[in-house]
């Protein structure tokens, strides 16, 4: 019996307790699982608890955004508060998805640059916006032209600076489709390309404050949020394919079609 068709066996058969301590792809499914958890969280937080996404208006002058402060401040408090907490989650994604190009017949490079990438990238992209807004939201009667520099510095640095991501996409998106194991099927190679063009958009954000390229904007964060909702969805079920499809031991996924 091989090992892939003993720990299915155990898997129906057995307990948590068996999974734990004999199952050689435990640390795969708890990245995987953790991924699941963080990114159900992100959006609980950013869209109903804080209520940032979709984002308010880029244009507010500093009495109407005092008054949003004022408005959210239990919410913003509470829910940054528990991305404070469980921000280290992020990280599983990065970790599953450089194991993913490790696999991959490519240089370790490719794998080395997105882990790289995805280390920082998590700074400006979340925690700084989480920090800035709950400075803000801390001390609500400061002086209004304070809050609006929280305001802007939190909102612009959450979707002005994309380019981190772009990259990884990017560099993602380069490894599926030079990789010859198949670990990832190559259509979702040029999906990568896709979200990657996304992120280009955004950056006009620094730029102006109203219309469709605000931060608030339909197409610097409507289009692209569906997009990236899209992509998230997607990218997480094929590392669960991919996981499922892994035998322990082996150096390539023992079916190559069965994620096309």
């Amino acid at each position: 019996m091989s090992g892939a068709a003993a720990v299915s066996r155990a898997s129906r058969s057995g307990g948590i307790a068996w999974q734990w301590r004999h199952n050689p792809k435990l640390e795969l499914w708890l990245a995987w699982y953790t991924i699941l958890v963080f990114y159900n969280v992100f959006g609980i937080v950013f869209f109903v608890v804080t209520r940032t996404q979709p984002p308010p208006k880029a244009w507010w002058g500093l009495p109407r955004i005092a008054e949003w402060f004022a408005d959210n401040r239990f919410g913003l408090l509470t829910g940054f508060g528990t991305i404070f907490f469980m921000g280290a989650f992020a990280t599983a994604s990065t970790a599953l998805i450089v194991y993913s190009i490790r696999r991959m017949s490519v240089s370790p490079a490719f794998a080395w640059s997105y882990l790289l990438l995805y280390s920082l990238a998590a700074v400006p992209g979340m925690l700084l916006t989480c920090i800035a807004l709950v400075v803000g939201a801390m001390r609500p009667d400061r002086d209004p032209q304070l809050l609006g520099l929280v305001y802007d510095m939190g909102f612009l640095s959450f979707s002005g600076t994309m380019g981190i991501f772009l990259i990884g996409s990017v560099v993602w998106a380069v490894a599926i489709l030079l990789d010859d194991n198949a670990v990832l099927p190559k259509w979702f190679g040029y999906f990568n390309i896709c979200n990657a063009l996304t992120e280009v958009v955004v950056a006009t954000c620094c730029i102006v404050k109203d219309g469709p390229f605000a931060w608030n904007g339909v197409i610097a964060f409507y289009i692209n949020m569906v997009v990236f909702g899209v992509y998230t969805g997607v990218f997480i079920t094929y590392l669960r394919k991919m996981i499922e499809h892994e035998e322990p031991g082996r150096d390539y996924l023992p079916n190559r079609l069965a994620l096309l």
